[in-house]
Protein backbone atom coordinates (compact mmCIF):
# COMPACT_ATOMS: atom_id res chain seq x y z
CA UNK A 1 0.00 0.00 0.00
CA UNK A 2 1.38 3.37 -0.98
CA UNK A 3 1.58 6.36 1.32
CA UNK A 4 -1.18 7.94 -0.73
CA UNK A 5 -3.42 4.91 -0.32
CA UNK A 6 -2.76 4.84 3.43
CA UNK A 7 -3.70 8.49 3.72
CA UNK A 8 -7.20 7.90 2.37
CA UNK A 9 -8.07 4.92 4.60
CA UNK A 10 -11.04 6.15 6.63
CA UNK A 11 -10.62 6.39 10.40
CA UNK A 12 -12.40 3.81 12.49
CA UNK A 13 -15.85 5.10 13.46
CA UNK A 14 -16.44 5.48 17.17
CA UNK A 15 -19.19 3.15 18.45
CA UNK A 16 -22.60 4.79 18.65
CA UNK A 17 -25.53 4.37 20.98
CA UNK A 18 -27.23 2.28 18.28
CA UNK A 19 -24.21 -0.06 18.20
CA UNK A 20 -24.48 -0.56 21.95
CA UNK A 21 -28.23 -1.20 21.69
CA UNK A 22 -27.67 -3.94 19.02
CA UNK A 23 -24.83 -5.52 21.02
CA UNK A 24 -26.89 -5.58 24.25
CA UNK A 25 -30.16 -6.54 22.56
CA UNK A 26 -32.02 -3.55 23.99
CA UNK A 27 -33.55 -0.37 22.60
CA UNK A 28 -31.55 2.80 21.97
CA UNK A 29 -33.84 4.51 24.51
CA UNK A 30 -32.69 2.08 27.20
CA UNK A 31 -29.05 2.76 26.35
CA UNK A 32 -29.77 6.49 26.59
CA UNK A 33 -31.30 6.05 30.05
CA UNK A 34 -28.25 4.14 31.26
CA UNK A 35 -25.85 6.69 29.72
CA UNK A 36 -27.69 9.55 31.45
CA UNK A 37 -27.77 7.80 34.81
CA UNK A 38 -31.56 7.57 34.98
CA UNK A 39 -33.11 5.22 37.51
CA UNK A 40 -35.90 3.69 35.42
CA UNK A 41 -33.81 0.72 34.20
CA UNK A 42 -33.71 -2.59 36.09
CA UNK A 43 -30.33 -3.72 37.43
CA UNK A 44 -29.91 -6.70 35.09
CA UNK A 45 -30.57 -4.62 31.98
CA UNK A 46 -28.33 -1.81 33.22
CA UNK A 47 -25.46 -4.26 33.73
CA UNK A 48 -26.00 -5.75 30.27
CA UNK A 49 -25.78 -2.30 28.70
CA UNK A 50 -22.67 -1.38 30.73
CA UNK A 51 -20.97 -4.63 29.63
CA UNK A 52 -21.71 -3.78 25.97
CA UNK A 53 -20.41 -0.23 26.45
CA UNK A 54 -17.13 -1.57 27.81
CA UNK A 55 -16.87 -4.25 25.11
CA UNK A 56 -17.34 -1.75 22.29
CA UNK A 57 -15.37 1.06 23.91
CA UNK A 58 -18.39 3.35 23.92
CA UNK A 59 -18.00 6.70 25.67
CA UNK A 60 -20.87 9.04 26.45
CA UNK A 61 -20.81 12.51 24.91
CA UNK A 62 -20.73 14.43 28.18
CA UNK A 63 -20.69 17.84 26.48
CA UNK A 64 -23.81 17.10 24.45
CA UNK A 65 -25.53 15.61 27.47
CA UNK A 66 -24.65 18.67 29.57
CA UNK A 67 -26.12 21.02 26.96
CA UNK A 68 -29.27 18.92 26.76
CA UNK A 69 -29.74 18.73 30.54
CA UNK A 70 -28.49 22.25 31.30
CA UNK A 71 -25.91 20.96 33.79
CA UNK A 72 -22.15 20.80 33.38
CA UNK A 73 -21.18 19.29 36.76
CA UNK A 74 -18.48 21.93 37.17
CA UNK A 75 -18.20 24.90 39.50
CA UNK A 76 -15.80 27.81 39.11
CA UNK A 77 -13.71 29.38 41.87
CA UNK A 78 -12.37 32.93 41.55
CA UNK A 79 -9.61 33.98 43.93
CA UNK A 80 -6.80 36.53 44.13
CA UNK A 81 -4.01 34.45 45.65
CA UNK A 82 -2.98 30.97 46.77
CA UNK A 83 -0.23 32.33 49.00
CA UNK A 84 -2.24 32.48 52.23
CA UNK A 85 -3.02 29.50 54.45
CA UNK A 86 -6.71 30.37 54.61
CA UNK A 87 -7.20 30.46 50.85
CA UNK A 88 -5.40 27.15 50.29
CA UNK A 89 -7.35 25.39 53.06
CA UNK A 90 -10.66 26.85 51.85
CA UNK A 91 -10.03 25.81 48.25
CA UNK A 92 -9.15 22.29 49.42
CA UNK A 93 -12.40 22.13 51.40
CA UNK A 94 -14.42 23.26 48.37
CA UNK A 95 -12.82 20.60 46.18
CA UNK A 96 -13.38 17.95 48.85
CA UNK A 97 -17.08 18.87 49.09
CA UNK A 98 -17.50 19.08 45.31
CA UNK A 99 -16.22 15.59 44.52
CA UNK A 100 -18.86 13.56 46.41
CA UNK A 101 -21.55 15.74 44.82
CA UNK A 102 -20.24 14.81 41.36
CA UNK A 103 -18.72 18.20 40.56
CA UNK A 104 -15.27 19.18 39.38
CA UNK A 105 -13.65 22.55 40.15
CA UNK A 106 -12.23 25.10 37.70
CA UNK A 107 -9.92 27.65 39.32
CA UNK A 108 -9.71 31.16 37.88
CA UNK A 109 -7.13 33.47 39.45
CA UNK A 110 -7.31 37.23 38.93
CA UNK A 111 -4.24 39.47 38.70
CA UNK A 112 -5.42 42.33 40.89
CA UNK A 113 -8.24 43.05 43.35
CA UNK A 114 -10.53 45.12 41.16
CA UNK A 115 -14.17 44.74 40.20
CA UNK A 116 -13.14 44.67 36.56
CA UNK A 117 -10.83 41.71 37.14
CA UNK A 118 -13.49 39.81 39.06
CA UNK A 119 -16.14 40.51 36.42
CA UNK A 120 -13.77 39.42 33.66
CA UNK A 121 -13.01 36.14 35.43
CA UNK A 122 -16.73 35.57 36.00
CA UNK A 123 -17.48 36.07 32.30
CA UNK A 124 -14.66 33.71 31.28
CA UNK A 125 -16.05 31.04 33.59
CA UNK A 126 -19.51 31.58 32.10
CA UNK A 127 -18.12 30.81 28.66
CA UNK A 128 -16.43 27.68 30.02
CA UNK A 129 -19.82 26.23 30.98
CA UNK A 130 -19.83 26.07 34.77
CA UNK A 131 -22.97 25.69 36.87
CA UNK A 132 -22.05 28.24 39.53
CA UNK A 133 -19.20 30.32 40.97
CA UNK A 134 -17.58 30.71 44.39
CA UNK A 135 -15.57 33.90 44.89
CA UNK A 136 -12.88 33.92 47.61
CA UNK A 137 -11.89 37.46 48.55
CA UNK A 138 -8.61 38.09 50.32
CA UNK A 139 -8.33 41.79 49.53
CA UNK A 140 -10.64 44.77 49.35
CA UNK A 141 -11.73 45.73 45.85
CA UNK A 142 -9.78 48.79 44.83
CA UNK A 143 -12.46 50.24 42.57
CA UNK A 144 -15.68 49.37 44.41
CA UNK A 145 -16.78 48.42 47.92
CA UNK A 146 -19.39 45.90 46.76
CA UNK A 147 -19.22 43.32 44.02
CA UNK A 148 -21.56 43.67 41.06
CA UNK A 149 -21.79 40.83 38.55
CA UNK A 150 -24.02 40.34 35.52
CA UNK A 151 -26.96 38.01 36.17
CA UNK A 152 -26.76 34.41 35.07
CA UNK A 153 -24.78 32.06 37.28
CA UNK A 154 -25.43 31.32 40.96
CA UNK A 155 -22.71 32.94 43.12
CA UNK A 156 -21.49 32.40 46.69
CA UNK A 157 -18.97 34.83 48.16
CA UNK A 158 -16.55 33.88 50.91
CA UNK A 159 -16.31 37.25 52.63
CA UNK A 160 -18.51 39.46 54.73
CA UNK A 161 -18.61 42.69 52.66
CA UNK A 162 -20.03 41.46 49.37
CA UNK A 163 -23.06 43.71 49.53
CA UNK A 164 -26.70 42.76 49.20
CA UNK A 165 -27.91 40.16 46.76
CA UNK A 166 -25.21 37.54 47.32
CA UNK A 167 -25.01 34.53 49.59
CA UNK A 168 -22.00 35.03 51.87
CA UNK A 169 -20.04 32.58 54.02
CA UNK A 170 -17.33 33.86 56.36
CA UNK A 171 -15.54 33.19 59.61
CA UNK A 172 -16.77 35.46 62.39
CA UNK A 173 -13.63 37.61 62.27
CA UNK A 174 -14.91 40.13 64.81
CA UNK A 175 -15.73 37.43 67.36
CA UNK A 176 -12.28 35.87 66.97
CA UNK A 177 -10.43 39.14 67.54
CA UNK A 178 -12.66 39.98 70.49
CA UNK A 179 -12.04 36.71 72.34
CA UNK A 180 -8.29 36.96 71.69
CA UNK A 181 -8.14 40.48 73.11
CA UNK A 182 -10.43 39.65 76.04
CA UNK A 183 -8.25 36.63 76.87
CA UNK A 184 -5.19 38.84 77.26
CA UNK A 185 -7.07 41.50 79.23
CA UNK A 186 -8.49 38.77 81.45
CA UNK A 187 -4.94 37.74 82.33
CA UNK A 188 -4.41 41.23 83.75
CA UNK A 189 -2.49 42.85 80.90
CA UNK A 190 -3.20 46.60 80.92
CA UNK A 191 -2.73 46.94 77.16
CA UNK A 192 -2.80 44.70 74.07
CA UNK A 193 -0.69 45.52 71.00
CA UNK A 194 -1.85 44.27 67.62
CA UNK A 195 0.17 43.03 64.64
CA UNK A 196 -2.41 43.43 61.89
CA UNK A 197 -2.52 41.93 58.42
CA UNK A 198 -2.28 44.04 55.25
CA UNK A 199 -4.43 47.17 55.17
CA UNK A 200 -5.95 45.89 51.91
CA UNK A 201 -7.28 42.69 53.51
CA UNK A 202 -10.95 42.39 54.51
CA UNK A 203 -10.29 39.83 57.24
CA UNK A 204 -7.38 41.84 58.65
CA UNK A 205 -9.57 44.93 58.74
CA UNK A 206 -12.38 43.14 60.58
CA UNK A 207 -9.96 41.76 63.17
CA UNK A 208 -8.32 45.15 63.73
CA UNK A 209 -11.67 46.92 64.13
CA UNK A 210 -12.82 44.36 66.68
CA UNK A 211 -9.51 44.59 68.60
CA UNK A 212 -9.93 48.36 68.85
CA UNK A 213 -13.59 48.11 69.91
CA UNK A 214 -12.78 45.53 72.59
CA UNK A 215 -10.08 47.74 74.11
CA UNK A 216 -12.34 50.79 74.07
CA UNK A 217 -15.13 48.82 75.72
CA UNK A 218 -12.63 48.00 78.49
CA UNK A 219 -11.82 51.72 78.83
CA UNK A 220 -8.40 51.36 77.17
CA UNK A 221 -7.14 53.61 74.38
CA UNK A 222 -5.80 51.37 71.59
CA UNK A 223 -2.10 51.83 70.79
CA UNK A 224 -1.01 52.55 67.20
CA UNK A 225 -1.64 49.59 64.91
CA UNK A 226 1.27 47.95 63.08
CA UNK A 227 0.66 46.21 59.74
CA UNK A 228 2.44 43.08 58.58
CA UNK A 229 1.88 41.10 55.39
CA UNK A 230 0.86 37.71 56.88
CA UNK A 231 4.45 36.40 56.70
CA UNK A 232 6.75 35.26 59.52
CA UNK A 233 9.30 37.79 58.25
CA UNK A 234 6.96 40.72 58.86
CA UNK A 235 6.03 39.33 62.28
CA UNK A 236 9.71 39.05 63.15
CA UNK A 237 10.43 42.63 62.07
CA UNK A 238 7.52 44.02 64.07
CA UNK A 239 8.35 41.75 67.00
CA UNK A 240 11.81 43.31 67.21
CA UNK A 241 10.22 46.76 67.39
CA UNK A 242 7.58 45.88 69.99
CA UNK A 243 9.78 43.56 72.01
CA UNK A 244 12.33 46.31 72.58
CA UNK A 245 9.72 48.22 74.59
CA UNK A 246 9.41 47.00 78.21
CA UNK A 247 5.78 48.16 78.47
CA UNK A 248 4.70 45.71 75.74
CA UNK A 249 3.48 42.65 77.65
CA UNK A 250 0.70 41.32 75.38
CA UNK A 251 0.62 40.91 71.60
CA UNK A 252 -2.28 39.75 69.45
CA UNK A 253 -1.10 38.83 65.93
CA UNK A 254 -3.65 38.60 63.12
CA UNK A 255 -2.36 35.20 62.01
CA UNK A 256 -0.19 32.41 63.37
CA UNK A 257 2.70 33.00 60.97
CA UNK A 258 3.19 36.59 62.12
CA UNK A 259 2.86 35.38 65.71
CA UNK A 260 5.67 32.88 65.06
CA UNK A 261 7.91 35.63 63.68
CA UNK A 262 7.17 37.84 66.68
CA UNK A 263 7.97 34.99 69.07
CA UNK A 264 11.35 34.45 67.42
CA UNK A 265 12.11 38.15 67.86
CA UNK A 266 11.12 38.05 71.53
CA UNK A 267 13.35 35.02 72.12
CA UNK A 268 16.30 36.82 70.51
CA UNK A 269 15.66 39.90 72.67
CA UNK A 270 15.74 37.74 75.79
CA UNK A 271 12.10 38.33 76.69
CA UNK A 272 10.41 35.31 78.19
CA UNK A 273 7.16 33.97 76.70
CA UNK A 274 4.78 34.17 78.52
CA UNK A 275 6.59 35.49 81.60
CA UNK A 276 7.45 38.85 80.04
CA UNK A 277 5.20 38.87 76.95
CA UNK A 278 2.06 36.88 76.14
CA UNK A 279 1.35 36.17 72.45
CA UNK A 280 -1.91 35.16 70.73
CA UNK A 281 -2.28 34.22 67.07
CA UNK A 282 -5.21 33.62 64.73
CA UNK A 283 -5.97 30.57 62.51
CA UNK A 284 -4.84 27.61 64.65
CA UNK A 285 -2.66 26.19 61.90
CA UNK A 286 -1.53 22.62 62.53
CA UNK A 287 2.00 23.74 63.41
CA UNK A 288 0.91 26.24 66.08
CA UNK A 289 0.92 23.58 68.78
CA UNK A 290 4.57 22.87 67.91
CA UNK A 291 5.74 26.48 68.41
CA UNK A 292 7.89 27.13 71.47
CA UNK A 293 6.05 27.69 73.63
CA UNK A 294 2.89 26.23 72.01
CA UNK A 295 0.82 29.12 70.66
CA UNK A 296 -2.46 30.32 72.10
CA UNK A 297 -4.57 31.11 69.05
CA UNK A 298 -8.04 31.60 67.62
CA UNK A 299 -9.32 28.54 65.78
CA UNK A 300 -11.24 29.13 62.56
CA UNK A 301 -12.58 26.26 60.48
CA UNK A 302 -11.60 26.73 56.85
CA UNK A 303 -13.08 23.31 56.14
CA UNK A 304 -16.49 24.40 57.41
CA UNK A 305 -16.35 27.61 55.37
CA UNK A 306 -15.49 25.74 52.16
CA UNK A 307 -18.04 22.98 52.76
CA UNK A 308 -20.88 25.40 53.49
CA UNK A 309 -19.98 27.54 50.48
CA UNK A 310 -20.29 24.47 48.27
CA UNK A 311 -23.57 23.42 49.92
CA UNK A 312 -25.07 26.90 49.48
CA UNK A 313 -23.97 27.03 45.84
CA UNK A 314 -25.50 23.62 45.08
CA UNK A 315 -28.73 24.77 46.73
CA UNK A 316 -28.80 27.81 44.41
CA UNK A 317 -28.10 25.62 41.38
CA UNK A 318 -31.06 23.42 42.30
CA UNK A 319 -33.26 26.42 43.17
CA UNK A 320 -32.22 29.66 41.41
CA UNK A 321 -34.86 31.52 43.43
CA UNK A 322 -33.29 30.66 46.79
CA UNK A 323 -32.85 33.84 48.89
CA UNK A 324 -29.40 35.29 49.51
CA UNK A 325 -28.17 34.93 53.08
CA UNK A 326 -25.07 35.56 55.17
CA UNK A 327 -23.61 32.87 57.44
CA UNK A 328 -20.85 33.53 59.97
CA UNK A 329 -18.86 30.53 61.24
CA UNK A 330 -18.03 30.85 64.97
CA UNK A 331 -14.43 30.86 66.19
CA UNK A 332 -12.98 29.57 69.45
CA UNK A 333 -9.94 30.36 71.56
CA UNK A 334 -7.39 27.57 71.92
CA UNK A 335 -5.39 28.42 75.06
CA UNK A 336 -1.83 27.09 75.13
CA UNK A 337 1.40 28.03 76.87
CA UNK A 338 2.24 31.27 75.03
CA UNK A 339 -0.06 33.32 77.29
CA UNK A 340 0.10 33.86 81.03
CA UNK A 341 -0.76 36.35 83.79
CA UNK A 342 0.53 39.90 83.61
CA UNK A 343 3.80 40.57 85.35
CA UNK A 344 5.27 44.01 86.03
CA UNK A 345 8.02 44.79 83.49
CA UNK A 346 11.49 44.23 84.85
Amino acid sequence: MSATDAAVVPARRAPSMADVARHAGVSAQTVSRVANGLANVDDATREKVLVSMRALGYRTNSAARALKMGRFDTIGVIMFTLETLGNVRTLDAIASAAAPAGYSVTLMSVPDPTMGAVSGAYQRLSRQAVDGVIIIFEASLLDRMEISLPPGLPVVVIDSNAGSGYTVIDTDQAQGARIATEHLLGLGHPQVWHIAGPASSFSAGHRAESWRATLRTAGITPPPIVHGDWTTESGYRIGLELGARPEVTAIFAANDQMALGAMRALHELGRDIPGDVSVVGFDDMDESRAFWPPLTTVHQSFRTVGRLAMEKLLAQIDDPGAPAETTFIPTELVARESTGPYREPR
